[in-house]
């Protein structure tokens, strides 16, 4: 008789252990598609995903190998990479309205900025963004009416850190400066009753971003003028204002 209990408790066991193993691999593929589908939609730019590892039990998860295209018009052939990214959230939120993200952490992306004087590549991607979801700048939500039924979000802390910027701006002669970011971080959002939405969360992480790499990139196009005025002499100091003036001039200017 005890024999034949442990048979079946190792059994049950068993079939749980399955049972949680084939809900993982559904709950992967599911977050894989809805990235590659939602992201498109509300970016209007292709959004690819390689591959997702969500643990049900730990909560933990791992993504690899996103990419961000660029919209129609820039020469890049994508705004963001990214290697690597961990996540941890509360497994028992993913059967509520609210689903509770406790880290995002983005590990060394890299981040293209392409512009000219009609604007840049994030900030495009912002603005088609804000034409679907109904909002009108960067910060503010989407309006009730353009939001859709469905999970809200709550994101304790996302991260991004050791995040590199290729700066492509016109008046630099084709030759893309690559500088570090400092690290971004993001605390609390959407830890109210109501959460935010994926379209609030995309457009929050997209404008820090935006502006990281705008600082970023003027502060390196400063340092070239400087590098120029003592190394090259007169002519290389000529080339450099020209090329600060042309970025400086596009930081002005709001998408």
């Amino acid at each position: 008789m005890k024999k034949h209990l442990l048979r079946i408790g190792i059994g049950l066991v068993v079939l749980i252990i399955l049972a949680v193993l084939m809900v993982s691999l559904f709950l992967d593929g599911a977050v894989k598609r809805a990235v590659e589908t939602i992201g498109p939609r509300l970016t209007k730019v292709e959004v690819k995903l390689d591959r997702v590892r969500l643990s049900l039990l730990s909560g933990s998860g791992r993504i690899s190998g996103l990419r961000v295209g660029n919209p129609e018009g820039f020469k890049t052939p994508q705004a963001i990479s990214v290697g690597s990214a961990s996540i941890a959230l509360d497994p028992g939120s993913l059967l509520s309205d609210k689903i509770v993200i406790r880290k995002i952490e983005l590990v060394a992306p890299d981040i293209t900025f392409e512009g000219g004087f009609g604007g840049n590549n994030l900030g495009r991607i912002l603005a088609n963004l804000n034409e679907v979801t109904g909002a009108s700048d960067t910060n503010a939500p989407a309006q009730p009416a353009a939001a859709k039924p469905g999970k809200k979000l709550e994101v304790d802390d996302f991260l991004i850190t050791d995040a590199k910027v290729h700066v492509s701006v016109t008046g630099m002669d084709g030759k893309p400066l690559v500088v570090p970011i400092p690290e971004i971080h993001l605390a609390d959002l959407g830890t109210g009753p109501d959460g935010i939405t994926a379209a609030d969360l995309i457009r929050q992480v997209l404008s820090a971003i935006q502006q990281s790499a705008i600082k970023a990139a003027d502060s390196a196009v400063a340092d070239l003028g400087k590098s120029a005025t003592t190394d090259l002499g007169k002519s290389a100091t000529e080339s450099a204002d020209k090329i600060g003036k042309s970025v400086g001039d596009l930081f002005k200017k709001k998408e």
